[in-house]
């Protein structure tokens, strides 16, 4: 049984992560990995940890950045040691394979940060939700390819428990149009911060607090494609430029 989910790993430093993340996916049923600006890959070290997941490797997409790797998905889960503060909301991994499941066949994905660092609060700002590895306190991490095995097998478990082709109740079934995919909220985004920067609300040295708090307040609505279009054709309404245009036609 395949589960169609996407596993992104962010510009993973160490090849032989790769290969035993390949591994993790692998033992539980999953092939989509999608790769950002990856340290070293292809590499004989990742080919190597794999140990027989030499296919996944082989189909691996190398992304330049993180929209590029999950702009069709329509449900985005972050992966973090930390908590964050509270400032996205944060849920353990079996509700995450929960939720995840209740959004398939949807395309879905979970996003996991640098070894060291782990992800950016831009990053994090793309994800509909922050999932985390609870941990003893004394040693409060996992290494990437185990952070990803746990997550890997909740999610089968979850699968089992429930249908992918049964609609969720709740999720699905009141739906005018399809949930919106990452780069159709992107594009909102883009078309909101511009907006907003031309009118002088975003001050353009220190807008990045504000637009995440955007993103935040848009993720938790779970827009779908036809709640895109009215907002931006709504943008498009308020945009003073538009009525320039028109008068510079005029003359």
């Amino acid at each position: 049984m395949e589960i169609p989910v996407r596993i992104v790993l962010v510009e993973t430093s160490h090849p032989g992560n790769i290969g035993a993340v390949a591994r993790a996916m692998k033992t539980m049923g999953l092939r989509d990995l999608s790769l950002v600006a990856p340290g070293a890959f292809p590499d004989a070290q990742a080919t190597a940890r794999a140990s027989g997941a030499d296919d996944i490797l082989t189909r691996a997409k190398i992304e330049n950045d993180l929209p590029s790797a999950i702009g069709d998905c329509r449900y985005v889960v972050g992966a973090s040691a930390r908590t964050r503060g509270g400032r996205w909301p944060v849920i353990d991994p079996r509700r995450c394979a929960d939720e995840i499941v209740s959004h398939l066949p949807d395309q879905t994905a979970i996003v996991m940060g640098p070894e060291q660092s782990g992800l950016t609060n831009q990053d994090l700002a793309r994800c509909n939700v922050l999932v985390h590895i609870p941990t003893a306190p004394e040693y409060g991490s996992l290494n990437l390819a185990m952070a990803v095995q746990v997550l890997c097998y909740e999610l089968r478990m979850a699968v089992l428990a429930q249908s992918v082709n049964t609609v969720p109740q709740g999720k699905r079934e009141n739906r005018d149009a399809p949930p919106a995919t990452a780069a159709e909220i992107e594009g909102l985004h883009i078309h909101l911060e511009d907006l907003l920067s031309h009118s002088g609300f975003l001050h353009p040295d220190h807008p990045k607090q504000l637009k995440r708090k955007f993103r935040r307040l848009f993720m938790r609505a779970e827009l779908d494609q036809n709640e895109i279009n009215i907002l931006r054709g709504a943008l498009a309404s308020l945009d003073p430029r538009r009525f320039g245009a028109r008068d510079d036609a005029d003359e």
